[in-house]
């Protein structure tokens, strides 16, 4: 990988005799220029403005125990997709890990998300499926789905109160720093109870974790010799250095892109706390929620627990504890909020992206640059949609980007 991580001049005539370029080194901008390089043939310019490789997904060792932590938050590849499990299997071997998560309550840990066993544990009592059933359906009876005004009814119609006051209530309330009752109907769609003692998070087909971690992954989706890395360079700081028209795949945020001119998107954040334990083991498992409101993180990750195959110290484990807020303007954003005020936003930003971005040959992708929440086999599926309907077609033949949102 050609990567110059920290320029001292950036000119105009460090772009030129580029066929592409990419904004965010994050997975649907590399997959991108992974295709357009080994497929077309094509140079291509991937710009991060931060220091490292792979967006959100960059992980590295942490220097005291050699434990792989993964520094914005718990990745976890799982997919359904079998033509985005063909692709990345390309880069990397996977584990056979499968994520379980448990959540603790009222000091209590019970099996997560709810099924036969926390019912079972919850209420005290041995159910059988039917009985389970038929528990949930008269405690949810309390309010129908079709007249809920707000989360917490929403919530209590779909599982009922005793359930949604130990395992929704407080969790929810600390993810969006508001009171359930003042928050939107439309956050949930709906919360699974599983009538039965499955307790594996995901139910995709394909799972696992990269073999030799995330950032071996991502290094060599970049390691070709048709793409360029520039790291520590921010897109909007050479912006008009890059000739006029050059096909741009943009990831970055939506809003900023645009100059914030309709308004700031609503984003939340996270915020995390690392530490170095001196046990071999904290908590027995990967990820722990913690469901009572009074305790502010909202979960614990030990991160040795996600590669067990390794030969970590049996002295020391790395915990993080995980915060969530809403995001101020200097934050990293997360996840979308979508409130409706972000949607008309958001419909604004669709408009001036299929007119202004349209002429300067620019295509948005990415969870920032379309305003979506996308785990990371979304992204990479979207990525090699976007390819085949719209980056090569305008490679290849000139057919025109056509600044829309969507792959």
């Amino acid at each position: 990988m050609s990567a110059h991580t920290n320029p001292t001049e950036v000119t105009e005539g460090n772009f030129a005799g580029y066929d592409l370029i990419v904004v965010g080194s994050g997975f649907y901008g590399l997959t991108v220029a992974e295709r357009a390089a080994t497929q077309l043939g094509k140079r291509v310019l991937v710009l991060e403005r931060r220091g490292h490789l792979g967006g959100n997904a960059y992980s590295e060792a942490e220097p005291e125990t050699g434990i792989e932590v993964h520094r914005y938050g718990a990745h976890l590849f799982h997919t359904s997709n079998k033509r985005v499990w063909d692709y990345v299997t390309q880069f990397t071997e996977f584990t056979d890990y499968q994520h379980r998560v448990f959540a603790k309550y009222q000091g209590q840990v019970y099996t997560f998300p709810m099924n036969l066993a926390l019912i079972n544990q919850f209420f005290g009592k041995s159910h059988t499926p039917d009985e389970a059933r038929a528990l949930i359906a008269e405690q949810s009876s309390e309010i129908d789905t079709k007249d809920a005004q707000n989360l917490e009814e929403k919530a209590i119609s779909l599982i009922g109160r005793p359930l949604y006051e130990a395992f929704v209530r407080g969790y929810t309330a600390k993810q969006w720093q508001t009171d359930p009752k003042e928050l939107s109907a439309s956050i949930i769609t709906r919360l699974p109870v599983r009538y039965n003692f499955n307790n594996r998070y995901f139910n995709d087909t394909y799972e696992g974790l990269p073999v030799d971690g995330y950032t071996a992954w991502l290094e060599r989706m970049a390691d070709h010799e048709n793409i360029d890395v520039r790291l520590n360079v921010d897109y909007f700081d050479v912006r008009a250095q890059i000739p006029a028209g050059t096909p741009t795949v943009y990831t970055g945020p939506l809003d900023r892109y645009f100059d914030y001119r309709e308004g700031r998107l609503g984003w939340r954040t996270l915020d995390f706390e690392q530490e170095v334990v001196p046990t071999g083991d904290f908590q027995g498992t990967s990820v722990m929620n913690y469901n009572d409101q009074e305790v502010p993180y909202t979960r614990i990750h030990e991160f040795r627990h996600f590669h067990p195959e390794r030969d970590y110290p049996a002295d020391k484990t790395v915990v993080v504890r995980e915060y969530s807020r809403f995001a101020k303007e200097d934050d990293e954003p997360y996840y979308p909020i979508n409130t409706p005020d972000d949607r008309e936003k958001l419909e604004r930003y669709r408009e001036l992206a299929n007119t202004e971005a349209k002429e300067r040959n620019v295509l948005f992708g990415g969870r920032l640059g379309t305003y979506k929440y996308l785990d990371m086999h979304m992204a990479i599926g979207s990525a090699l949609t976007a390819f085949d309907n719209k980056i090569a077609p305008h490679l290849s033949d000139g057919a025109p980007l056509d600044g829309s949102l969507d792959a």
